[in-house]
């Protein structure tokens, strides 16, 4: 008998050699709030590594609004949450006309128990289109805590 023992495969950054989309020539950005000292540019553009913090607690929303339709078969996010234990939930959805009407992605819950459970890497590998608009929304702790919304880093391929 023949036999091969393989590894657990297992991606913890987004490299470059991915084939990532260059979101900031593609599209332009909406947000709910920032801190000026992580801007949502902080989570979008290669080489970055401080992520985008919202400026207050509570429910926040980024949108991808593209210039053109883009076709998309990869979605990669990185949460970090160092400090707080909570459950955050966060939706993806999309749009194929420029927000008249959504189709949702995924909708998804995770605990964050520091400091064993800080990181949270989400890789979907979905086959739209023709999105004019991405949607992230993010409850940073559903029981309604004082929690303020990360988002270390936002690829897509």
């Amino acid at each position: 008998m023949r036999k091969r023992i393989i590894g657990h495969k297992q991606e913890t950054l987004a490299s470059s050699e991915q084939g990532w989309l260059n979101v900031e020539g593609l599209a332009e950005v909406e947000i709910t709030s920032e801190d000026a000292t992580h801007p949502i540019e902080s989570a979008l553009l290669p080489g970055e590594t401080s992520g985008w913090r919202a400026a207050e607690a509570g429910a926040q929303t980024i949108r991808l609004l593209f210039n053109n339709p883009q076709r998309l078969q990869r979605i990669w996010m990185n949460f970090v949450e160092p400090e707080t234990a909570r459950t955050q939930e966060y939706v993806l959805r999309w749009s194929p006309d420029s927000g008249q009407s959504f189709r949702e992605i995924v909708r998804q819950q995770w605990n964050f128990s520091p400091p064993s459970t800080t990181n949270e890497m989400e890789d979907h590998r979905v086959e739209l289109p023709a999105v004019t608009m991405l949607e992230l929304r993010i409850i940073p702790d559903i029981s309604g805590g004082n929690a303020v919304a990360t988002l270390a880093q936002l690829r897509l391929a």
